[in-house]
């Protein structure tokens, strides 16, 4: 499909807003940190929030399938900015997404393949629509959590933190999400987990996060445990883990 008038003058403005703020050298550390195929141009994470954020004022007061073109084709540049300004495009239109763009985020999240990218999505586009939208899109997400990709399982499970933060979180999926991954053996799954049960327990849900990891400690990587236990007392995020190595 040949892009709109609209859509080629946007990526044109991104490229202008984008030029002259990366460096090579910058560019090879990001692609070998973040073990990235993707062409990076190398600009650092401020520079580079500014920028799209300035791009996209811009397009103030475009329909939001205009919005959704953009952000597509953006991402279909193949370059790490441009995927990234893509995700940023979508967190800022967040609160227009319906259960139907669900489709979309599954494919970007799938397409990404990694952390740097998935958990915007996950946390800021995917957990608000879920906030939204809760019963057309709980199936697909319970669906999710099984997949094969562990980006989507990440993208699953990542989706919670929205509910704690707005003091609504889901106990009864984060139970049921967590009980389907614990015994994951992947590390970002791990670490996902943990980072979930971490945001219940900076959350007054620090209850429930030392019942929930006493009650499955044996199956529980340690990865998983000390992100949890971070923001519980010292004393019970030391009985927990003096727990997890006796059952080692």
């Amino acid at each position: 499909m040949t892009p709109s008038t609209q859509t080629r003058l946007a990526l044109t403005a991104l490229d202008q807003t984008l030029s002259g703020l990366g460096t090579p050298e910058r560019a090879a550390r990001d692609r070998d940190y973040l073990r990235s195929p993707l062409e990076h141009l190398g600009v650092p994470v401020p520079q580079l929030r500014t920028a799209v954020k300035t791009w996209h004022r811009a397009l103030a007061g475009t329909p939001l399938e205009e919005i959704l073109t953009i952000a597509e084709a953006a991402w279909g540049r193949e370059v790490y900015e441009y995927r990234w300004a893509a995700v940023e495009v979508l967190r800022f239109h967040a609160d227009r997404l319906g259960p139907h763009h669900l489709d979309l985020v599954e494919r970007l999240a799938r397409q990404a393949r990694t952390w740097a990218l998935v958990d915007t999505l996950a946390v800021h586009v995917t957990g608000p629509l879920r906030l939204q939208h809760p019963a057309a899109t709980g199936p697909t997400l319970d669906r999710w959590i099984t997949d094969d990709d562990f980006w989507v399982r990440r993208t699953t499970l990542l989706s919670l933190v929205a509910g704690i933060r707005t003091g609504t979180p889901d106990l009864g999926r984060i139970d049921q999400y967590g009980r389907r991954t614990v015994t994951d053996t992947e590390f970002f799954i791990r670490k996902a987990l943990g980072w979930v049960l971490r945001e219940l327990a900076s959350h007054r849900h620090g209850d429930f996060v030392r019942t929930w990891s006493a009650v499955h400690i044996e199956h529980m990587s340690t990865v998983t445990l000390r992100e949890a236990v971070r923001r519980l007392p010292r004393d019970e995020a030391d009985r927990l883990l003096a727990l997890r190595a006796m059952r080692a």
